[in-house]
């Protein structure tokens, strides 16, 4: 496989560990979206942050929505995830370019914004989702996720996200990891772990030097704390289809789709999220106007 997330566990089980290489998926958003440097890394990370969520707090056919609303140059991002590793995003402004900020890093926080909120929507095949929100409180996302685990899941964590972008935007490598603190762990154990996580370089770079999710986590950890429990395949997977959007134009209303009817005589519909467009012929539409009468 290509992109995986790896699960493990650390330090005698008092820690739940994951790492992610999400390069392809990522990769594929930034073809399908045309995004430049800082939108296709704010983007990447939304992507990233919403795998490791929705694989790790998830089954069967769960499925879950993330939407980072900011007051950035990017506007609205959007994720979609499930815990199969499916995942699709877009951004509302896909074409940010910015110089490096004073890190010498992409400039996420511009594009996030700092101020705004991060929700995440689970469908649980319950009669209603959970909805979960906290304020944004960095704009670089590996922050605001942390943040939103500790609040609204109740899970203390320490969350990574990095995407690096070539010079022809194209992108190179996308990943992180996220660690997730049990109740029974030592201070000694959390302390290790934030130093090294504090003094390890960008996922990114490591990736880039041909580091793998497994080696990520030794890194942060030590390979002698830490094993692995499952590897799963993640990717960039969009679910639309013609027989859904068709559903969606029954849901618009009578008096719309006569509009569209007598004044279009058709309807093309392109999808947010991979881009693909399905086309409605007038007699399609006739019959689902009537189908509502």
């Amino acid at each position: 496989m290509t992109d995986y997330l790896i699960k493990g566990m650390a330090y005698d089980n008092q820690f739940r560990v994951y790492a992610i290489d999400a390069t392809e998926a990522v990769a594929e958003a930034q073809r399908r979206h045309d995004t430049w440097s800082a939108s296709s890394a704010a983007l990447g990370r939304t992507m990233v942050g919403s795998l490791l969520v929705a694989t790790t707090g998830l089954k069967g056919d769960q499925k879950m929505t993330v939407i980072v609303n900011g007051n950035g140059l990017g506007g609205r991002i959007l994720a979609d995830a499930n815990a199969q590793g499916d995942v699709k995003g877009y951004i509302q402004n896909p074409h940010v370019s910015l110089p490096l900020n004073a890190n010498g890093k992409l400039d996420v926080r511009a594009v996030v914004g700092t101020e705004g909120t991060l929700s995440v929507i689970k469908d649980l095949g319950l009669k209603e989702p959970f909805s979960g929100q906290v304020p944004i409180v960095s704009g670089e996302l590996g922050e605001d996720f942390t943040y939103y685990m500790a609040n609204s899941e109740q899970i203390p964590s320490a969350v990574g996200l990095s995407v690096l972008v070539d010079t022809d935007d194209s992108i190179k490598v996308a990943g992180g990891f996220m660690i997730q603190v049990l109740p029974f762990a030592s201070d000694e154990a959390i302390a290790s772990i934030e130093k090294n996580i504090a003094e390890m370089p960008l996922v990114s770079r490591l990736m880039e030097n041909g580091a793998t999710p497994e080696d990520i986590l030794h890194r942060i950890l030590g390979e002698e704390n830490v094993h692995f429990i499952e590897k799963m395949p993640v990717q960039f997977k969009c679910d639309c289809s013609h027989d859904r959007f068709k559903q969606g134009m029954a849901a618009i209303g009578t008096e719309e789709l006569t509009a569209i009817i007598e004044e279009d005589h058709g309807a093309e519909v392109v999808c947010q999220f991979c881009g693909t467009k399905y086309n409605y012929t007038e007699d399609e539409l006739t019959e689902l106007l009537n189908a509502n009468k």
